[in-house]
């Protein structure tokens, strides 16, 4: 039983995988929880695919401009016509594959909370950082990036995973220590612009989440849920996920 404050959120991460029949199964056999907010974020392109869905969209990126001339990007205002209710900022695939550097994922925050919608802000270390020691101050230099264009309200309107780099889409996972370790001192530095607020903003984990590593993720004082990678693809195992973090 999960007696924190915090309402559990598990995402659902799918980047570049799924079809029409996934889409289907997860329409017909993902049902809606109480305990539970629950998010799938597809591939844009199949975003409106998900009628009469039982869970909430998220859009796995956004573009930080209104419109014009940005071949292949997406804007809020689009998002919000899919009927996207959160956004993926930060990812780090975004981050090393497409050259996000923390400026750039500021100014996405401030877009999509500007316009009504729910930033999921990923942060996280490579195994080099990890190695070295320096995990907080790398967490902090990505957290202190979105304070300097954001206003302290953000913390109040955001979610935040943790992942570190090098557990995901690799099968390991930071132990559970770890990450409430990296989890508790997110929640101790966004106190200090917002002490109200980062007692309320949910913290997830992702990084080689499944169902059998999920219970003892989840029972961590800081951690409020995950942004699941590969499990996401699975019906079952996805289920079981959430039924982990209610």
């Amino acid at each position: 039983m999960n007696n924190k404050i915090r309402k559990p959120l598990v995402a659902g991460n799918w980047k570049m995988n799924g079809n029409n029949e996934l889409v289907r199964d997860f329409v017909k056999c993902l049902e809606k929880t109480s305990d539970v907010d629950v998010v799938i974020c597809p591939p844009s392109c199949y975003l409106t695919a998900f009628e009469q869905a039982q869970f909430s969209l998220g859009a796995q990126n956004v573009s930080s401009f209104t419109s014009g001339a940005h071949t292949g990007e997406l804007s809020t205002s689009m998002l919000k016509e899919c009927k996207v209710s959160y956004v993926i900022v930060g990812h780090s695939e975004r981050r090393e594959n497409h050259g996000e550097a923390n400026d750039i994922v500021a100014s996405k925050v401030k877009a999509v909370i500007e316009a009504g919608l729910v930033p999921i802000l990923c942060v996280g270390e490579p195994l080099e950082v990890r190695e070295s020691g320096q995990v907080f101050d790398f967490v902090k230099a990505q957290l202190d990036a979105v304070a300097s264009v954001c206003s302290n309200t953000y913390i109040e309107l955001a979610v935040i995973a943790y992942e570190p780099i090098w557990a995901i889409g690799t099968g390991k996972t930071a132990s559970p220590e770890q990450a409430q370790e990296v989890h508790a001192f997110i929640r101790k530095e966004l106190a200090q612009l917002n002490a109200s607020a980062a007692q309320s903003i949910r913290l997830l984990y992702g990084g080689s989440v499944n169902a059998s590593n999920a219970n003892e993720l989840f029972a961590q004082n800081d951690i409020d849920g995950g942004l699941i990678g590969g499990a996401s693809l699975k019906i079952e195992d996805f289920t079981a996920i959430c039924q982990a973090a209610s």
